[in-house]
C-alpha cells in the first residue's frame, strides 16, 4: 500500500462499532472507506450513517477495498469474510476477540489479521510493546471490570441495552463476563502467557495495585506470566500490566513514582474503540505486522457454561450473549471435546445438561459452517 495514497477500507458490520468508525474516519486525511458489507436489507438501514457505502456483496467489498475492517460481532459470519479476504490477498483488521479466539489460529500465518487498538485486548496489546521496548518484562495481563453478574435476568440487560443504545447480547456478554473471558483468552494466546484456572482468578477489589500485585504472586508461583482481570468499581485504569524490571533500575523506577519494586504496575486509562481502530490501520499499511492475534498454537479456549439447566432438545439460537450459556476461559489440554461458546449458533441440545456445567462437543448438533 502507497503511503501517500488514501487506504481504501471496506468496513464489514453496521453496529456500534461500525456506526462510530465511519464517521470517525470522515475527518481523517490518509483512510478512507469505500464499501460497508450488511446482511440487513439496505433500504431498512436508514440510521446507518453512510448509506450510499452499503452493500450486501462480499465480492463488491473485496473488490473496492486495500484492507477490511471487520467488526461485525458474529463469529460464524466474521470467518467466511475473512477467508475470503485472505484469497483476494487482503490484510484485515479486526475489533473481535470472539472470532480470534473461536477461529482466528487458523487463519494465523496465512496473511494478516490483527486485532485492532480501542478495545481491552489491543489496548493492552499496544501497552505491553510499550513496556517491552523500555525493557520491563510482563507478568500479569490485567483487565478491569466495573461490574460482573454471570446470570443476569432479561429485563435487566434490555433496561441496559435500551439506555446505551447497545445489542442485547452484546450487553448480556458484556455483563456476564464471556466478553472478557474472550479478552483475556485472547491475549493469552497471543502473547503465550496463562491462566491460574478454569473462568481466571478474577479478584474483586477496591485497590488495584494491591491486587495487581496479588495477581502477579500468582505468576510468580505458576512460574510464567498470566492473563487476568480484577472487578473493581469505579476505577480509572481499563487494563493494566504488572511488570519487573532489571535491579539496575530499581532506584531510577522508585524516582518515576512506580514503587519500590520488584513489581511495578503500568495502568492504561482509555479506551476508545473506534475512535484507535485507524492506528491499527495505519500499522498494518506501514508494514509493521500484526498487533495481537490468538497465535498459531493456542493454549486457551473460551467454553460453553450452562447458566441454567438444559433439557434435551433446547435449542439455542446464539452462545455469547444468551441467556442460557456464559463464556469461561479454559486450558484446551486439561478440557478436550469442550465446546466453545464461538461456535454455538443455531444449535440443538443433544443431552440434559446441568447449571454450572461445561458443555461438550457431544452434547449438542451444529450446522455446518466454516467456523
Amino acid at each position: 500500500m502507497n503511503k501517500n495514497e488514501k487506504i481504501r477500507i471496506g468496513l464489514v458490520g453496521t453496529g456500534f462499532i461500525g456506526k462510530g468508525y465511519v464517521q470517525a474516519v470522515e475527518w481523517q486525511d490518509d483512510i478512507e472507506i469505500v464499501k460497508v458489507l450488511t446482511r440487513r436489507k439496505i433500504n431498512e438501514c436508514s440510521s446507518f450513517p453512510r448509506e450510499d457505502l452499503l452493500t450486501n456483496s462480499m465480492e463488491e467489498l473485496i473488490d473496492h477495498s486495500d484492507m477490511i475492517m471487520e467488526c461485525s460481532g458474529d463469529i460464524v459470519h466474521a470467518t467466511d469474510v475473512i477467508a475470503q479476504a485472505f484469497t483476494a490477498n487482503l490484510p484485515v483488521v479486526t475489533m473481535d476477540a470472539e472470532v480470534h479466539v473461536t477461529t482466528g489460529s487458523y487463519f494465523a500465518g496465512k496473511g494478516i489479521l490483527t486485532e485492532a487498538e480501542g478495545d481491552q485486548p489491543g489496548c493492552l496489546a499496544a501497552v505491553y510493546e510499550d513496556a517491552l521496548s523500555m525493557g520491563f518484562t510482563p507478568l500479569v495481563l490485567g483487565n478491569v471490570k466495573g461490574f460482573q453478574n454471570l446470570n443476569p435476568s432479561l429485563s435487566d440487560m434490555e433496561f441496559w441495552a435500551k439506555k446505551q443504545g447497545l445489542s442485547l447480547p452484546m450487553v448480556t456478554a458484556s455483563t456476564d463476563g464471556t466478553k472478557l473471558q474472550f479478552e483475556q483468552a485472547l491475549l493469552a494466546n497471543g502473547f503465550d502467557t496463562h491462566i491460574t484456572q478454569t473462568g481466571l482468578t478474577g479478584i474483586e477489589t477496591d485497590h488495584l495495585e494491591k491486587s495487581a500485585l496479588e495477581l502477579a504472586q500468582l505468576a510468580k508461583q505458576l512460574g510464567a506470566p498470566i492473563s487476568d482481570y480484577i472487578i473493581m468499581p469505579n476505577c480509572s485504569a481499563r487494563v493494566f500490566l504488572v511488570v519487573e524490571h532489571h535491579v539496575n533500575q530499581k532506584a531510577n523506577l522508585e524516582y518515576f513514582k512506580l514503587g519500590k519494586g520488584p513489581f511495578y504496575v503500568l495502568t492504561h486509562n482509555t479506551n476508545l474503540c473506534h475512535l484507535e481502530i485507524s492506528k491499527t490501520v495505519r500499522r498494518v499499511r506501514d508494514g509493521r505486522g500484526v498487533l495481537l492475534n490468538n497465535s498459531e498454537s493456542p493454549g486457551v479456549s473460551v467454553a460453553s457454561v450452562a447458566k441454567e439447566d438444559l433439557k434435551k432438545g433446547t435449542s439455542i439460537l446464539t452462545g455469547c450473549g444468551s441467556f442460557e450459556l456464559r463464556g469461561s476461559a479454559v486450558n484446551i489440554k486439561e478440557n478436550i471435546g469442550h465446546l466453545p461458546i464461538g461456535l454455538v449458533k443455531n444449535c440443538v441440545i443433544k443431552n440434559n445438561v446441568e447449571a454450572g456445567q461445561i458443555l461438550t462437543m457431544d452434547d449438542v448438533e451444529l450446522p455446518e459452517s466454516l467456523a
